[in-house]
C-alpha cells in the first residue's frame, strides 16, 4: 500500500497558491488514474484506487499547513504504511519555479507544514516530492507563498506536467534511489 499526501490549505480563498502546489500535483494524479477524493476522515479528503497492481490512498489533509503532521500521522497509523511507501508533495522556495527535486530524508528548510510532519512523525526520514516555486524577498515569505502563481507562472508549471505525472506512477513501482537518480535535475 502506498501513501501520497499532497499538502495545500483548505478553502477556496486558497486555490491555486504557490503554498497549495501539492494538491495542485496530486489533483492531477488523482483525475490521471479516476480517483476521486470523495471520502473524508482524519481532517483529510481522500481517495483510494488501484495503480500498478498496488493499492494507492491519495490525501488532501484539510487543516491548515502548519497542521498538516497531524493529519499524515493518522493516516499512516490507520493504514500502518511503511514510511518507505509514504511521498509528501509540497511546495519548496528554495527551488526555482519548473524545477523539482526528490527527497529520502532531512530538514523541514523552514516549511511549517515539513515542521509539523516531522514532530508528529517523529522522524524526517520520510518521502518528498519537492516543488519549486522560487522565492521573491520583496516580498514578505507568507504573502508570497500565500500568493497566486501569474499566468506566466501557470505556463512554467504546466510543463512540468507530464513529467511529475510519470515520476508519481514511478514511486509505486521503483526503488527511490533509482527514481531520485531519474528524475533529480542535475
Amino acid at each position: 500500500m502506498y501513501l501520497i499526501i499532497g499538502l495545500g490549505n483548505p478553502g477556496k480563498s486558497y486555490e491555486n497558491t504557490r503554498h497549495n502546489i501539492g494538491f495542485h500535483f496530486i489533483d492531477l494524479f488523482a483525475k490521471e488514474n479516476d480517483i476521486a477524493f470523495t471520502k473524508e476522515k482524519f481532517h483529510g479528503l481522500y481517495g483510494e484506487g488501484i495503480i500498478n497492481q498496488e493499492k494507492i490512498i491519495l490525501v488532501k489533509p484539510q487543516q491548515y499547513m502548519n497542521l498538516s503532521g497531524e493529519v499524515v500521522k493518522k493516516y499512516v497509523d490507520f493504514y500502518k504504511v511503511d514510511l518507505d511507501h509514504l511521498l509528501i508533495i509540497h511546495d519548496d522556495l528554495d527551488l526555482p519555479l519548473g524545477t523539482f527535486r526528490l527527497k529520502q530524508k532531512g530538514s523541514s528548510g523552514g516549511h511549517n507544514g515539513l515542521k509539523d510532519i516531522e514532530k508528529n512523525l517523529g522522524t524526517d526520514l520520510y518521502k518528498r516530492l519537492k516543488i519549486g516555486i522560487s522565492h521573491d524577498r520583496t516580498l514578505d515569505t507568507k504573502d508570497y507563498v500565500l500568493g497566486a502563481f501569474s499566468s506566466e507562472e501557470q505556463k512554467v508549471l504546466k510543463s512540468l506536467e507530464k513529467q511529475i505525472l510519470l515520476l508519481l506512477n514511478d514511486f509505486i513501482t521503483k526503488d527511490f534511489n533509482q527514481l531520485m537518480s531519474e528524475y533529480n535535475q542535475k
